[in-house]
């Protein structure tokens, strides 16, 4: 197993969403909002913990639909990624830190995730930045999913 200092990969996307930043910290700050919009295409997601304060502790499990396209960190069809809240400034920035619970090391590290919400003129621009994502994550399939989470979110906040 690799030392974790050794593996400095971030990965980046923003997106701009119309709305405000106070709609969006919301968004997230609600279980019941955040269940629905945070999962990527192709899956679903159940909350089990949710303590959002300053070294609050959350447990997400997000469920691949399709168990036969993608293996599992966690099971052979979910992910369940168990961590703390770092920094909460409201409107403006989110951080966590979290560990996939996970039998392989490569999987099993601390990712940081910071979510950045910044009002542009024609909404909020929302980035994420994710630090220290695990090797073994495809670069492209994290992305992919980082920004279908945006698209949703989008959509989320556009239907209510």
């Amino acid at each position: 197993m690799k030392n974790q200092a050794n593996n400095g990969r971030i990965d980046t996307v923003s997106k701009i969403i119309d709305a405000s930043p106070q709609t969006l910290y919301q968004a997230f700050m609600d279980t019941g909002s955040l269940v629905k919009w945070l999962p990527p295409k192709g899956m679903s997601g159940e909350i089990s913990l949710f303590e959002p304060v300053i070294g609050g502790r959350f447990q997400i499990t997000l469920t691949y639909e399709d168990k036969y396209t993608t293996q599992g960190k966690t099971t052979e069809n979910t992910d369940t990624l168990e961590g703390t809240f770092i920094e909460l400034v409201p409107y403006k920035k989110i951080v966590e830190a979290g560990v996939f619970d996970s039998d392989d090391p490569t999987f099993a590290r601390k990712m940081v995730m910071t979510w950045y919400f910044e009002e542009v003129v024609l909404g909020t621009k929302v980035t994420i930045v994710a630090e220290y994502v695990p090797e073994d994550i495809k670069k492209e399939d994290h992305l992919d999913g980082l920004n279908s989470t945006l698209e949703n979110l989008g959509h989320f906040v556009k239907i209510g």
